[in-house]
C-alpha cells in the first residue's frame, strides 16, 4: 500500500518532466525586476539574490524556475536576504555540467560553495519536491552550514515505489535506467497528451497550472531525465541522522483516492523515521505546489518556522 501511495505521487510527475525540452539561455529570465544574480561562478546554477536580513535559501523542483517562489518572496517583503537558486537545465537556463549525470547531489555541493563563498552565517533552507532532496542533501552532509531546513512535500527516498517493500537504492537502479531511457528518448509529441492530466494532478490552482508547464517546456529534457533518475536511486533515509539543524516537513495527502490522509502519515513518520526530531505537518486541501494552493497557510508555516528560535 504505500509502495502504491508513492508510485501515485511519482507518477503523475514523471510524464510531465519528460516532455520537458532544451532551451538555448536564460537571459530572459535575468533582466526580472528587483533582483540581481549573485557573483557566482558555477556550471551547475545561478542565484538571484534580493533584500535585506537574515538569509533563506530557496531550491524549486525539477524543471521550475525560481519564480515558482516570487508570491512568497514578495510575502517576506524586503525582512529577509532571498538567494533563490535556478538549477542549470531547468525553465529557460543552459544546462552547463548538468547536461549528463547527477543533477541534484552536484547542485547541493555548488549551494555549499556558495553558502562558503558568500561568507552566509547558516543560513534558512527551504526546498520543493526535488528541491527538498538538495536540501536535505546539503544539511546532511554540510551539517554545519544550514541554519534549519523545510522541506516541501518530499520523501527521502522515492525508489521505494520501484519494488517489492524492503527496496533498495541498487534493486531500483535497473527500473532507474528504464525511466531515464523512456524520458530521454522520447519524442516531445509522446508526452504532450499527458501533460495537462499530469499538471492538473500537481497543482490544484488552475491559474497557476500554466505557468508550471511553462517552465517544464523550457526545461532541458535529458536534464530532467537525469535528475529524475537520479532521485529513484538516492535513498536519503541513513544520511538523516546527520543533519542537526531544525528540520520541518510541509507534505499532502497522495493524489490517489485509495490514500487516505492516515495512510499518507504513516508514510511520512516511517520515511523520516531516522530523523524524529523532524516536525511533520500535512497541509489539507492541496497539492503538490502548497505555495501555490495554500499560500496563506504556507506562508503563516514558513514565517514561524524562519522566526522559531
Amino acid at each position: 500500500m504505500i509502495r502504491i501511495a508513492i508510485a501515485a505521487l511519482i507518477a503523475a510527475a514523471a510524464p510531465v518532466a519528460a516532455q520537458a525540452q532544451s532551451h538555448s539561455g536564460h537571459a530572459q529570465h535575468g533582466a526580472h525586476a528587483g533582483h540581481q544574480h549573485a557573483d557566482f561562478a558555477s556550471d551547475r546554477l545561478h542565484v538571484r539574490v534580493e533584500g535585506q536580513g537574515p538569509d533563506v535559501i530557496f531550491i524549486p523542483g525539477l524543471t521550475s524556475s525560481p519564480e515558482i517562489w516570487q508570491d512568497t518572496v514578495d510575502h517576506l517583503g524586503g525582512r529577509y536576504r532571498v538567494h533563490r537558486i535556478h538549477v542549470n537545465g531547468f525553465a529557460g537556463a543552459a544546462p552547463g555540467a548538468n547536461a549528463s549525470g547527477p543533477v541534484a547531489a552536484p547542485v547541493a555541493e555548488e549551494i555549499a560553495r556558495y553558502i562558503r563563498d558568500q561568507g552566509l552565517t547558516q543560513p534558512a533552507v527551504v526546498g520543493h519536491s526535488m528541491g527538498g532532496t538538495i536540501g536535505m542533501m546539503l544539511a546532511a552532509r554540510h551539517p554545519d552550514l544550514v541554519g534549519k531546513l523545510m522541506v516541501v512535500d518530499m520523501i527521502p527516498f522515492m525508489g521505494a515505489m520501484f519494488g517489492a517493500p524492503g527496496a533498495t537504492a541498487e534493486s531500483v537502479a535497473p527500473v532507474a535506467e528504464q525511466v531515464y531511457a523512456g524520458m530521454a528518448n522520447s519524442p516531445r509529441a509522446a508526452y504532450d497528451a499527458q501533460a495537462t492530466a499530469s499538471i492538473n494532478g500537481m497543482i490544484n490552482t488552475e491559474a497557476r497550472r500554466a505557468e508550471a508547464l511553462e517552465h517544464m517546456r523550457e526545461s532541458d529534457q535529458k536534464v530532467a531525465a537525469s535528475a529524475f533518475r537520479e532521485l529513484i536511486v538516492t535513498d536519503l533515509r541513513p544520511e538523516l541522522s546527520r543533519i542537526t539543524a531544525p528540520v520541518e516537513v510541509l507534505y499532502v495527502k497522495f493524489n490517489d483516492a485509495r490514500m487516505t490522509p492516515e495512510i499518507t502519515d504513516g508514510i511520512y513518520r516511517m520515511s523520516f523515521a531516522t530523523l524524529p526530531s523532524a516536525q511533520l505537518k500535512r497541509i489539507d486541501d492541496s497539492a503538490h505546489f502548497i505555495m501555490w494552493d495554500q499560500p496563506d497557510r504556507f506562508h503563516a508555516e514558513l514565517d514561524a518556522f524562519l522566526s522559531a528560535k
